[in-house]
């Protein structure tokens, strides 16, 4: 069966959720039935040890065979696994200043020495994943480094969107290496903002044109290579009074038809500030996740929720499910073929395998 005509017979199940703890609980196991469920994201406290998260993952694809198991684990101080092998990865800003570090070896060597930095970071990240039953990482981070975010701050690659792009690039080439697909984020560019959309609702008061020259560049630039997108919990109201994750304007228009961006699309997490006010209102998940989806969104977050009890993770999924009864939103075979795109189409190598594995072992030596 192709990827299209298995999913043109699922509906579409565009929910990301987590659990609270090491293992799943009766509760996590009926979630990952519900068949609006198709993807789930890890974080630390989901973490003992390689033995326990391979474990996990893999009663995770008992359940659900297409279940997409996700991570932020970009590098730096957004690395949710650290201990028992896994390599401590560089904040991307690392990266770019490499590539300004020519030194005595010449004009441009730096920028050479940084990209086969950046692909080998890409490919030790993925592979040790990988090895662990994960499929894939919202990395790489495109914003641009303008100095005043204080929730991108070292982890953006770059000031410059050329440099951001091409070292970017480079640690998509390593994540492929492992098998593993990618997501830029946050679509059209957090960096400039100084407000953290986990806390308060960020807004950027530039043109359209101003942002399409320099921060969404790199979207531009990678729309053959990204394979998914995450947008920014930003408000942009010279362009839309919406946040760009619930924006028609911004999902539909810029990015798919202006930028030609043909990959899967993620809402950021549902549960932080910056989503959950829209037309100047606070909105139930289950109305943020249809207003998402129905701007544009394949896919839509709910993150850090499963702790706070039961009601909270049911409330997206039941009241989603009344959303589309009620034809507010409807379901999207082309959204579910881009969600199942992104699962990998090898085998990963075990944590043994990798071990002994020779293009891995140059990675590791290749990192910054």
């Amino acid at each position: 069966m192709t990827r299209n005509s298995q999913a043109s017979s699922v509906s579409h199940s565009p929910v990301v959720l987590d659990i609270a703890g090491l293992t799943l609980s009766a509760d996590d196991r009926r979630r990952l039935q519900h068949p609006l469920t198709g993807g789930l994201i890890l974080f630390a406290r989901n973490w003992q040890s390689r033995a326990q998260l391979t474990e996990l993952t893999s009663e995770i694809k008992s359940i659900r065979p297409d279940m997409l198991v996700c991570v932020d684990h970009e590098g730096g101080r957004v690395q949710r696994f650290r201990t028992d092998g896994f390599t401590h990865l560089p904040p991307m800003r690392v990266l770019g200043e490499m590539w300004m570090n020519d030194g005595k070896r010449g004009a441009g060597s730096g920028a050479l020495e940084a990209t086969d930095a950046a692909t080998a970071t890409g490919h030790v990240l993925a592979a040790e994943l990988r090895a662990c039953g994960v499929d894939l990482s919202f990395t790489p981070v495109l914003d641009l480094d303008h100095g005043g975010s204080s929730v991108i701050g070292d982890r953006a690659f770059h000031r410059d969107p050329r440099v951001a792009t091409l070292l970017a690039k480079s640690l998509m080439h390593g994540l492929l290496l492992a098998g593993m697909h990618n997501c830029g984020k946050h679509f059209p560019g957090h960096g400039f903002v100084k407000a953290d959309s986990h806390v308060d609702v960020p807004v950027d008061k530039r043109s359209l044109k101003a942002i399409l020259a320099d921060d969404a560049k790199p979207y531009e630039w990678l729309s053959t290579s990204l394979a998914s997108v995450m947008p920014a919990h930003v408000i942009y109201p010279k362009v839309d009074a919406q946040p760009a994750g619930f924006s028609a304007r911004w999902l539909k228009d810029i990015l798919r038809m202006q930028l030609g961006f043909t990959g899967a699309i993620f809402s950021d997490d549902l549960s932080m500030a910056g989503a959950r006010c829209i037309n100047g209102g606070e909105v139930t998940y289950a109305e943020a996740a249809s207003v998402a989806l129905n701007a544009g969104c394949d896919m839509v977050l709910l993150c850090n929720q499963s702790e706070a009890g039961i009601g909270t993770v049911d409330e997206l999924l039941d009241g989603l499910l009344e959303v589309q009864a009620s034809n507010h939103w409807q379901p999207d075979p082309d959204s579910e073929a881009r969600r199942l795109d992104l699962l990998p189409q090898t085998a990963p190598l075990t944590w043994d395998e990798l071990m002994h594995s020779p293009v891995y072992q140059r990675s590791l030596e290749r990192l910054p």
